[in-house]
């Protein structure tokens, strides 16, 4: 195989529409084996002779697209020092821009003999291994744009990219389960119907099956087990895993782009597939351990876990920085995507032991053109001592806002001292986000996601149920903050099935109006049921797929309502905190950005919050007062809103306020459903809102009369404009 020098620069296989260049960092290596792969299996190695500051490359000019590949690398094998090279295992490129195949999990992909840790393996594992793929990286972007959708107008949908399409009738069967189903028109009318401005996806970097999991006849379903930091998920492919699965990946980008929908991916540079000592040789441990992992400091055979995966990023390292940084900036200028969501971001702010907001991954991404620019989520949290760090991440960055999900559950299942809280979450959790000068938006609101009782198993049990899992019913979160409504699991019951669907929309409705950012999960909007399984990591299966034959089409309906709501109306999406002043007025001052009532319409006093028995509050929202511009920068202005939300097991009565805050008003969501649309409330009147509901009314607009435009009413003008024409009368002589 003729090769050339080459370039140390970008790392990874780069075809350049002639050849190939090759370029690995390894700092443990003494030498690196560049090792090729024919349509039969026959390798063909090519040794890597040329090294820059520990990059060896070369440049091979025959390499084409679609050519499989992975590297050998010399050294030492050391672990009791951090040192695990072994050239008899073949190692995945941390650059690789595709993958293709699956490992097995046979002994020699381990650099030990099983029962014996301290052994070393020699094994020879390439027939056994995942290859890395030459990608042809060019690819028609014509007409595809960024988006860049602020966050105030965004409605995020996290989603699966099989579990969202496997059972779409629509979609033809080759495409379900692929980033080719989730570009199908059905599917996007239905993110269209609903009113989504972003699909997030679960994983879909390269991952790695558990040898566990398949023994038990399940698989890593979720994902988050990288191996490929640039590699789109080769089973989500429908065309092949020989680069086209890269070229899918951008087809169904395009796609989404043309219809408005930006494309988030949820990605997990906290650890990787190797796991701990004990784990397969794939990639980084076999390249150069001690630059890629934490370590232990006082021996080395073992590795620091702040994610109980059993490993964790060295972000203390500048070249797994330079990993991190090089794939954020490749989804974003090469696969167009437009922003991250990070798992467990806490581990990424490990630089040494405590979790640092000011650490140097933070800073890096503060400081680059590229990757500050798109939407930035952290899973605020990871396993470690002090990793809770819900409103203590960067200003340019947003957060899945547990406490919002917590507080808003608690609320709705009738828990004692909640109002106080369920009041700062729904008003964008300022006691969050405002101290670091962030607004409303750097909170994502959600009350269920892919970790978890989906929306409604929320409410349909009281306890997880597991049992598919094959852990006795021991794993997942024990403590859901969920309630059945009376009955656990299935039931036939009129009144529990209605109150099921009330909270719901309870659910849905206050989620959709609280200031942030909103996410749904997928499926949510149509009733999807895990049979209250809270942990279906390893559910691959119908369990854990869209079932879109059984849809709850009423509720798609009223999801896509106040979403509609939500979009119309600047005032449940503000720039800028609520400041309720002033909050005593005097006679003929301004009403108040915001006012919380009581059910007599008199505003709610200090010691209100605290009682334990309070369940119900109205909020009047001063959409005069929203201190917003629109793109040109003019000021923008809405109508004045009233929300009544009543968490009592009992019907509330409330006094509306006085016709300084409106004349009248109009009912335009009531999730017990008994408000008549057409009736009209009046200043100072009654209201009653029903058990377990919500009610939200807006200032009363007289109904505009529309023109009629039938053909009667053309025969009827003509004939009126005909009748109004006077004969003309010659004049005499």
């Amino acid at each position: 195989m003729q090769s050339w020098p080459g370039s140390a620069y970008p790392l990874g296989a780069t075809y350049d529409g002639s050849g190939t260049n090759f370029a690995l960092f390894s700092e443990a290596a003494h030498r690196v084996e560049l090792c090729l792969f024919g349509d039969k299996g026959a390798e063909t190695r090519v040794e890597l002779t040329e090294v820059d500051a520990f990059v060896w490359h070369a440049y091979l000019p025959q390499v084409q697209p679609g050519q499989r590949y992975g590297y050998r690398v010399h050294g030492d094998y050391d672990p009791s020092n951090g040192n695990r090279a072994n050239p008899n295992k073949l190692l995945l490129d941390p650059y690789a821009k595709a993958t293709s195949g699956a490992i097995d999990w046979d002994q020699s992909l381990f650099s030990y003999n099983f029962g014996d840790p301290d052994s070393q393996n020699d094994q020879d594992s390439a027939k056994h291994m995942t290859y890395g793929v030459v990608i042809n990286p060019f690819f028609d972007w014509a007409g595809d744009r960024k988006l860049r959708i602020p966050y105030s107008q965004s409605v995020i949908y996290e989603a699966h990219v099989k579990g969202l399409t496997a059972l779409h009738p629509e979609v033809p069967k080759e495409q379900r389960g692929t980033y080719a189903g989730v570009a199908h028109p059905a599917v996007i009318e239905h993110l269209l119907k609903l009113g989504i401005t972003a699909i997030e996806l679960m994983p879909v970097h390269q991952f790695v099956n558990d040898s566990t999991l398949l023994d038990k006849g399940l698989s890593n379903y979720w994902g988050y087990n990288t191996i490929g930091f640039f590699a789109p998920q080769n089973t989500y492919s429908s065309t092949g895993d020989r680069g086209q699965q890269v070229q899918e990946f951008k087809g169904m980008v395009k796609s989404l782009h043309a219809a408005g929908i930006e494309v988030i991916l949820d990605v997990v540079y906290n650890h990787t597939a190797e796991g701990n000592h004990l784990g397969p040789t794939l990639s980084f441990r076999g390249i150069d351990n001690a630059a890629y992992y934490r370590l232990m400091e006082d021996d080395q055979r073992y590795y620091m876990d702040y994610t109980g995966t059993g490993n964790t990023l060295n972000v203390r390292h500048p070249h797994s920085l330079q990993l991190i940084m090089d794939s954020l900036r490749y989804w974003v200028t090469e696969m167009h995507v437009d922003g991250f969501r990070f798992d467990l971001a806490s581990a990424l702010a490990r630089e040494f032991y405590d979790v640092d907001r000011l650490s140097t991954f933070f800073e890096l991404v503060q400081q680059d053109p590229v990757v500050s620019q798109v939407k930035l989520i952290a899973e605020p949290w990871d396993v470690g001592p002090g990793g809770y760090q819900v409103g203590n991440f960067p200003p340019q960055w947003t957060e899945w806002n547990g406490k919002y999900r917590d507080t808003v559950r608690d609320f709705w299942r009738g828990e004692p001292s909640t109002l106080g809280e369920f009041a700062s979450r729904f008003t964008g959790s300022a006691d969050l986000y405002e101290h670091s000068g962030r607004r409303p938006v750097a909170s994502i609101n959600f009350v269920t996601a892919h970790d978890g009782f989906t929306l409604r198993d929320l409410v349909s049990y009281n306890e997880k149920h597991n049992d598919a899992n094959g852990e006795d019913n021991n794993d997942g979160e024990s403590h859901n903050r969920s309630w059945n409504c009376g009955v656990e699991g299935p039931t036939d019951d009129p009144k529990v099935l209605t109150l099921r669907a009330r909270q719901q929309r309870n659910f849905i409705a206050t989620m959709l109006l609280s200031q942030g950012v909103p996410m749904l999960l997928h499926g949510d909007e149509l009733g999807r049921t895990q049979n209250g399984n809270n942990n279906t990591y390893a559910q691959d299966s119908p369990l854990t797929w869209v079932h879109w034959d059984s849809e709850d089409q009423p509720l798609i309906e009223f999801t896509a309502a106040v979403t509609r709501l939500r979009k119309e109306h600047p005032t449940f999406r503000r720039s800028r905190f609520f400041d309720g002043r002033p909050v005593k007025r005097g006679k003929g001052e301004p009403l108040p950005d915001i006012a919380w009532l009581n059910e007599d319409a008199t505003e709610m006093q200090p010691e209100e919050w605290d009682s334990s028995l309070s369940r119900s509050v109205g909020v009047f929202l001063n959409g005069q007062g929203i201190r917003a511009r629109d793109p040109r920068g003019n000021p923008l202005s809405d109508v004045n809103f009233l929300l009544y939300f009543n968490a009592h097991d009992e019907d509330q009565e409330f006094t509306l306020p006085s016709a300084e805050y409106a004349p009248s008003w109009d009912v335009v969501i009531d999730t017990a459903g008994e408000a008549a649309d057409s009736q009209v409330f009046e200043a100072g009147g009654q209201l009653t809102v029903g058990a377990r509901s919500m009610v939200v009314l807006r200032v009363h607009r007289e109904l505009e009369v529309e023109p009629d435009h039938s053909v009667a009413a053309s025969l009827t003008a003509a004939a009126d404009a005909a009748g109004q024409i006077t004969p003309s009368i010659p004049s005499a002589g």
